[in-house]
């Protein structure tokens, strides 16, 4: 049976996977975008509307609640409905969520509208990044995972500055939420332009099925090789020595090396404009080097001392800072497109949600232990001890993958484009 649509027509040119690759990654901005969108205003929301810090905690923190199950529901939802409609669903989820906590002042509105946010920015992550996947498999799938975060991070970076370059809308708490809402728009705007695209090429060009599940079916992911469950530990270890210290970072900076507000705010933001910059550049030394787990030992080796020379040095943080910008370019880089080289297409959707739901239980459990960490032992060294530890642990599974890669039962991560 022709795994092909329409065989005999021409092969889409490269500048149509691109474009396609530019709409859903705006879709990604946008869902980043209203994600980001409760920290420029929170003291709107703390002088206006009373909130106390564990109003505007509740605000960031309901929305991981439904992503412990959502993004594995989620990716099942992919490979049984296909990318087009879920990419659809969840980005019009995103869009209710910005819609519904802009629309009210009330702590439980609000709070709804995040929950909502919630139930569909993950697994909007899952969908592109299944989408890309499968457009991109073997044709510089790693440089085009990068783009795709560098583009969705410039919606963190732009929400971040908003205060800047939209100053008149922050007259009111209301008007950072709504433009959230554009954000959502945009989002929205871009999954179906990509729908579009997407039905057109399956027209008049000669592309892939779309493999779809017969079924719903829990047991695929006891299926998954060694390798794709050492990438999820790691994923999960990495991030979760990354994201819960960013949560901490302005504070930490300020408090134990006495930099202003402002400067650590920049320390802060270094990271992600560091990823903007790099991810797609080693994305694509990652499709034509090889070496993808030797290159996640890299970027977890550089990983290890950040948290200790920032703890037990005064040294300039511009040192610590870098070595976790290179870590945080790298291996995201890497570590996402390796799944589309070893799991089955059909199952992208499930193997993505499932690392995404690991990883979203390690976020939620770092953030709590180490703000108690912090809290008990009034300061930050042994979370930072802790942060280090995971750097560690990642480094061993980066080099028990490699080992299993160069094994009888690797997947060619180790493989570049010839």
């Amino acid at each position: 049976m022709d795994k092909y649509i329409n065989p005999n027509k021409p092969e889409p040119a490269p500048v149509f996977r691109w474009i396609i690759l530019i709409f859903v990654s705006l879709a990604m901005f946008g869902n980043y975008y209203i994600y980001d969108s409760i920290s420029p205003v929170a003291d709107l929301l703390a002088k206006q509307l009373n909130f106390s810090d564990s109003d505007i905690g509740l605000l960031n923190g309901i929305y991981s609640i439904p992503n412990l199950i959502m993004v594995l529901i989620g990716g099942i939802i992919i490979d049984r409905l296909g990318t087009r409609i879920s990419t659809f669903i969840f980005a019009t989820l995103c869009l209710m969520g910005a819609v519904i906590t802009a629309s009210d002042s009330s702590l439980t509105v609000m709070a709804i509208g995040r929950l909502v946010f919630g139930l569909g920015a993950e697994s909007l992550i899952v969908a592109v990044t299944t989408v890309v996947g499968r457009w991109f498999k073997g044709k510089q799938l790693s440089f085009a995972f990068g783009l795709n975060l560098t583009i969705a991070r410039l919606g963190t970076v732009v929400a971040l500055n908003s205060p800047s370059w939209g100053s008149g809308y922050y007259d009111n708490w209301q008007g950072p939420m709504l433009l959230s809402v554009a954000a959502g728009v945009i989002s929205v705007a871009s999954v179906i332009i990509y729908w579009g695209m997407d039905v057109f090429a399956s027209k008049n060009y000669k592309v892939k099925k779309t493999p779809k599940q017969d079924e719903v079916n829990f047991k695929v992911m006891f299926s998954f090789s060694k390798s794709y469950w050492l990438i999820v530990l790691l994923c999960v270890t990495f991030y979760s020595a990354v994201f819960p210290f960013k949560t901490f970072a302005i504070k930490f900076f300020i408090e134990e090396h006495g930099t202003t507000r402002e400067f650590a705010g920049f320390l802060s933001s270094t990271l992600d404009i560091s990823a903007m910059l790099l991810t797609p550049l080693f994305g694509l030394l990652a499709d034509y080097m090889g070496r993808r787990s030797f290159l996640m030992m890299i970027g977890s080796v550089a990983l290890i001392p950040v948290y200790l020379l920032m703890a037990y040095t005064d040294y300039s943080l511009y040192i610590p800072m870098a070595l976790m910008g290179l870590s945080f370019s790298l291996i995201p880089a890497v570590i996402w497109p390796s799944v589309a080289l070893i799991v089955k297409e059909e199952n992208l959707g499930t193997a993505y949600g499932l690392m995404t739901m690991v990883q979203a239980i390690g976020l939620a459990g770092l953030n709590f232990l180490i703000g108690y960490v912090n809290d008990a032992t009034s300061g930050y060294t042994a979370g930072m001890w802790i942060f280090s530890t995971l750097g560690f642990f990642g480094l061993l599974f980066a080099f028990l993958l490699r080992k299993n890669e160069l094994g009888p039962n690797g997947h060619g991560l180790e493989k570049g484009i010839k």
